[in-house]
Order: C-alpha cells, then structure tokens, then sequence
C-alpha cells in the first residue's frame, strides 16, 4: 500500500466510529441532494461512489440503481458500513477498500460516479478526477457535492485546519472555490450540466455538480 494511502486509512480508521455517530450538520440539505440524485438515476445504471465513508448514502441511492460499488480509503469506515448493509440488506450495494487517488476500479464500467464530501480531501484534484472520469462509459456522469473551502473565513482552512493537522484532528485539505472545481473538471473533458446549491443553514460552499463524459 502507497504512504500516502496508509497515512490516509490510518486517520479515517482512527475517527470511523466517531464519524459514523456525529449527526448531519445539514439535514434538509442532506435529503435535497439526495433526492436530486434520485432523479438522475434509474434500475439500468452500474453506479461507483468513491470516497463512501461509513455507507449511509449509498445505502439510500442503491435502490435506485442496477448496482452500486461503495469505496472508501478506510477500511474502518468499509467495516461499518458492511455493518450497516448487514443490518439493512440492499442487493444492488457492495462496499470496497479502495483509495480515490490510486484506485483500482476497472475503467469504462460505470453510468455515474458519485463523490461526496470527497474532492477536498484528495492528494492531487486533477489525478482523481481523470481516474473518476476514465471509470465513466462514454455518456456518464460525474455527480459532486464537495466544500469549497476557499470560500470559508480564511482563518479556517489557513490556520485552524494546519493547526489541527499538527495534532492529528484533521486530515490534509485543498483549498478552492466553486470556480476553480468547475474549472479542474471541465479540464478533464468533461461538460458541466448544472450547478445548484441545496444547502439550508447559511452561506452554502458546497456546489453539487453534475458533469458529463463525452460520447
């Protein structure tokens, strides 16, 4: 396993249980995404979510869906959402081990890759998101909804975030706003269909983007 990808799990798996227990800061913003996506899917879809966490999303959209793969760096997070689908059986979801940055996931093979809560915490932007992209058939769709943290109080992702890096509170974070995501994807090739905000509780810097593959 890759450095990068072991210092990655180990700070996941370290807050997994803790995570799994925090509630959803933004409840109704929550739901309004994913009954955005709902609309977005259909029963002939072969769905990817990278960077799944404990599995609660994937859990509500597979349904929807053909089949969803789940993955997440963490195998802490893996283990609790296999609790999760023990508990709540789905039979188009499974969950893998598998790192956004270095993934092993097989390329052309999915109608839409989700990624939540997830491009701010990856090591290179561009590097995963060519991987998501090259995971899509011609046509797919890529589906974020990621924080912009450069549009947060610069006190935040300046120097709360490298200070409690410093004492292991907090993972390694990019700084970007809303444009700059918009412009890293269409980089790629990809066409920007749409970008909406669902947040309910102040100032929203998370865009949800929905951008397809040529083809």
């Amino acid at each position: 396993m890759p450095a990068a990808t072991l210092r990655k799990a180990r700070f996941w798996d370290r807050i997994a249980r803790k995570y799994a227990a925090d509630p959803i800061a933004d409840l109704a913003g929550y739901e309004a995404t994913l009954r955005r996506v709902q609309t977005l899917l259909s029963g002939s879809q072969d769905v990817l979510e990278i960077g799944c966490g404990t599995g609660s999303t994937a859990l509500r959209l597979a349904p929807f869906t053909r089949q969803l793969l789940a993955t997440d760096v963490s195998p802490g997070m893996i283990a609790i959402a296999r609790e999760k689908l023990a508990a709540q059986p789905v039979p188009q979801l499974r969950f893998a081990v598998s790192d956004a940055d270095t993934p092993s996931i097989g390329q052309a093979s999915f109608d839409m890759v989700l990624a939540f809560n997830l491009l701010h915490l990856v090591d290179d932007l561009d590097h995963t998101l060519q991987a998501a992209i090259q995971a899509l058939r011609p046509g797919g769709l890529l589906v974020s909804k990621t924080p912009c943290l450069a549009l947060m109080n610069p006190l935040i992702p300046y120097l709360a975030v490298p200070l409690m890096r410093a004492i292991g509170k907090a993972p390694r974070v990019l700084c970007f706003d809303a444009k700059q995501l918009q412009a890293a994807i269409a980089r790629q090739g990809l066409e920007i269909v749409c970008v909406e905000y669902h947040g309910t509780r102040g100032k929203d810097i998370r865009p949800f983007i929905v951008a397809r593959k040529p083809g």
